[in-house]
């Protein structure tokens, strides 16, 4: 019997080079901070942008075909979100330079930490393998915890990573149970095998395999912040550092996203009938606590910690569907969602000032006076939040809806377009106070924006637009290369 060279071959390198590029970006930036001089600056932002921006067309232009032995697939569904999430680390570094200035913690790690952190959301959106998940997933995890504490002393930036830490470690320990589990199960951990082993003529008993995918579900729900696994969300989001909410709220739970797609409408597709149910419900609740409990919210981080809750429970309705058109719909409001919410949170950003002092609702009053340009970006976003026609945010929840429907969800349909209407009311809240009150100290005090700021504002406005007046650029591709 012959011996399996597992030797990488050039074309392995080849589709795994954004990866490359990130990581080998990432160490080089590490060793450039441990050589700066005291009081110099690095120019680690400089190298960030320049590894983002070169791996960004190495990840669009990646052939197709299996890696390293096929634990790494580069697909259509790899290929956008590993897109996704390299354009999402662009804007967050573009968001974070000017923050990290005036808070007096601009060094090299931070930039690191995204690059690693983006790596590991590369490797799990590509992955063919349950190990190869759970790897990347700890990669962009274990960044993600540090970023989440990034201001060491700021007491809120203390909890965030603490509450982030301990209950992400716990959620994983249910993946990696949920891992062990389909293991046994079907003796192997790649998606393929495992959706041969359903459909073959002797498939493993239904329980084991029902176990295996609810402790899975339990890990993915958490790293997408599905009720009842949201609790942390708020808490994390509010005491970050404003760009690594944005970050956190976008690219982890894109990555996790595309996992679950690509466990559940591929791998488990077969015993579809068995976690739909449960799926339909995760949905529904999502979407009711994050709306309702937004409503209350006069803080604008935790609002928007909220409202990403909310989103998540409108994506898992699209792949509630289990169907070729809702998992388009949830890759395109994925994407739509990302330029939406990087925006608002940069805004957010730049609003703050220095210790984030001016995050309360109220703050905001007159801002539409003294600032138009970035009041009309942020009510770009808030509107595409809400679903409002020629921005990204309307023809997602258009397509998800419309998945839902084809798929007989009726009631999640009704539920979820009631749901759009509660929101609406949080987020218009927000207009009226920019726009029909006088302005406070908050606004008169404001600082002209610096110019990478700018880029991620108005780019990720741009975006939004854009989708939503030529949705057809990202749904054609989404449709290519959507599971069915």
């Amino acid at each position: 019997m012959p011996i399996a060279n597992f030797l990488p071959t050039n074309a392995d390198y080849a589709r795994f080079l954004p990866e490359l590029i990130l990581t080998l970006a990432g160490v080089l930036i590490m060793f450039m901070e441990a050589l700066r001089p005291e009081g110099k600056r690095t120019g680690a932002g400089l190298v960030a942008i320049l590894a983002l921006v070169i791996a960004l067309p190495a990840a669009m232009m990646a052939s197709p075909g299996p890696a390293f032995q096929g634990m790494l697939v580069i697909d259509g569904m790899g290929t956008f979100f590993r897109t996704l999430v390299v354009v999402v680390g662009l804007l967050v570094v573009f968001s974070s330079t000017d923050y990290l200035r005036r808070e007096n913690h601009d060094s090299g790690e931070y930039y690191a930490l995204v690059l690693f952190s983006i790596v590991g959301q590369c490797v799990m959106v590509t992955a063919n393998e349950l190990v190869m998940i759970f790897i990347g997933l700890e990669i962009s995890s274990i960044a993600s915890y540090i970023l989440a504490g990034y201001l060491r002393d700021d007491a809120r930036n203390n909890e965030a990573a603490l509450k982030y830490f301990l209950l992400g470690s716990f959620a994983t320990a249910f993946l990696l149970y949920g891992v062990a589990w389909m293991y046994g199960a079907t003796g192997s951990t790649n998606l393929t095998q495992i959706r041969a082993s359903l459909i073959s003529g002797t498939p493993p008993p239904e329980v084991l395999i029902g176990v295996a995918a609810a402790l899975i579900f339990v890990g993915l729900a958490f790293k997408i912040s599905a009720a009842p696994f949201q609790s942390w969300a708020p808490d994390v989001y509010q005491g970050a550092p404003a760009p690594v909410s944005a970050f956190l709220t976008v690219g982890p739970k894109a990555a996790a996203f595309a996992v679950l797609i690509r466990i559940f409408l591929g791998s488990l597709e077969p015993i579809a009938s068995s976690w739909a149910p449960a799926i339909w419900v995760c949905a529904l609740a999502t979407m009711l606590v994050g709306n309702f409990a937004a409503i209350m919210q006069s803080n604008i981080k935790r609002l928007l910690a909220y409202s990403s809750i909310a989103h998540a429970g409108y994506v898992l309705v699209a792949v509630a569907a289990n169907s070729g058109t809702g998992s388009a719909a949830a890759m395109f409001y994925l994407a739509a969602y990302a330029f939406t919410n990087i925006g608002a949170f940069a805004v957010v950003t730049y609003f703050s000032r220095k210790g984030e002092r001016y995050v309360s609702i109220d703050d905001f009053a007159g801002l539409a006076q003294r600032q138009p340009g970035m009041a009309a970006m942020l009510t770009i976003f808030l509107l595409s939040l809400i679903g409002v026609p020629l921005t990204g945010g309307f023809f997602g929840k258009f397509y998800i809806f419309k998945a839902a429907l084809d798929a007989k969800l009726i009631w999640l349909t009704v539920i979820g377009l009631l749901n759009s209407a509660v929101a609406a009311y949080y987020y218009l809240r927000i207009l009226v106070v920019m726009y029909f009150r006088e302005p406070g100290e908050s606004v008169e005090t404001l600082p002209p924006a610096g110019a990478l700021l700018q880029i991620a504002v108005y780019g990720s406005a741009a975006g939004t637009l854009l989708l939503g007046i030529f949705p057809s650029l990202v749904l054609d591709f989404a449709n290519r290369a959507a599971i069915r």
